[in-house]
């Protein structure tokens, strides 16, 4: 039987998702990809080439997760070697989206602060975590891969600088998509809020308190198992400023005092 037909259900989902983002204009042209793994050495890809919009479920592309394909028409992704790289690297990564959501995107380009690695809703918080700033690499290469590395096992969510977003998740490729939106609604937020003054974090002692709905809600800590203890590690722990910038570049100050 072919993996179309026994993943049926899975590549039906996943083409909602390819959809969506086409729909939201996350992605345009033929950019962006997505990936789902399926079983222990599946992963459900995105064929290159291909407006996400247009994309059928003939279209779909079944790989091993060392990337040789296993079924599909169409050839993968030229990002192929990036997703090997996030599922033998976080083997707990289950889904994972790459796409162009343009507040999000804003701050891939800017020079300072980084601020969606600061904690200011707790929805975004607990579901999505800090977002960091991946150095540039040119795309389709083994560099830009190689370039999350430093990254992966402590981040859910990353910036690739002067390129896009992308998000994994330890979960299904709805929930993937929809921590891509809860992101893109944070930095629209953020980016309304400067013209009206300093934004206001939310307080590290709030954000320990949070671990309190990590666990009532069954959502996993970011980054790789044993990595983070806490929100708060984090948040605030050593190295948790990493991608921030020059705080006086950036056009969204942060109120002083309010973590």
């Amino acid at each position: 039987m072919r993996l179309l037909e026994t993943y049926k259900a899975q590549a039906g989902e996943f083409l909602k998702v390819c959809h969506q983002l086409s729909r939201l204009m996350y992605v345009t042209g033929h950019g962006g990809n997505a990936a789902w793994k399926l079983g222990p050495n599946l992963m459900l890809i995105t064929p290159t080439q291909m407006n996400k919009g247009d994309i059928t479920l003939e279209d779909l592309v079944f790989l091993d997760l060392d990337g040789n394909k296993l079924e599909g028409t169409r050839r993968p992704t030229g990002e192929t070697p990036m997703y090997v790289n996030f599922f033998k690297s976080r083997p707990d990564a289950v889904s994972v989206v790459h796409c162009h959501p343009p507040y999000s995107n804003a701050f891939a380009i800017t020079r300072g602060r980084n601020l969606l690695m600061r904690p200011f809703f707790p929805e975004t918080i607990t579901e999505v975590g800090p977002v960091p700033v991946v150095p540039y690499g040119e795309p389709l290469t083994q560099r830009l891969a190689d370039n999350f590395n430093p990254f992966l096992r402590k981040y859910n969510a990353f910036l690739m600088e002067n390129h896009g977003l992308v998000i994994l998740s330890p979960r299904d490729i709805t929930w993937c998509m929809m921590t891509v939106e809860l992101l893109e609604m944070t930095a629209v937020s953020l980016t309304a809020a400067a013209p009206l003054g300093g934004l206001k974090e939310i307080s590290r002692a709030d954000v320990g308190r949070l671990d309190n709905i990590m666990e009532k809600r069954g959502l996993p800590m970011f980054g790789a198992p044993g990595t983070n203890r806490s929100l708060v590690d984090l948040y605030f722990g050593d190295g948790s400023e990493a991608g921030r910038g020059d705080a006086e570049a950036h056009p969204l100050s942060v109120a002083a005092g309010a973590t």
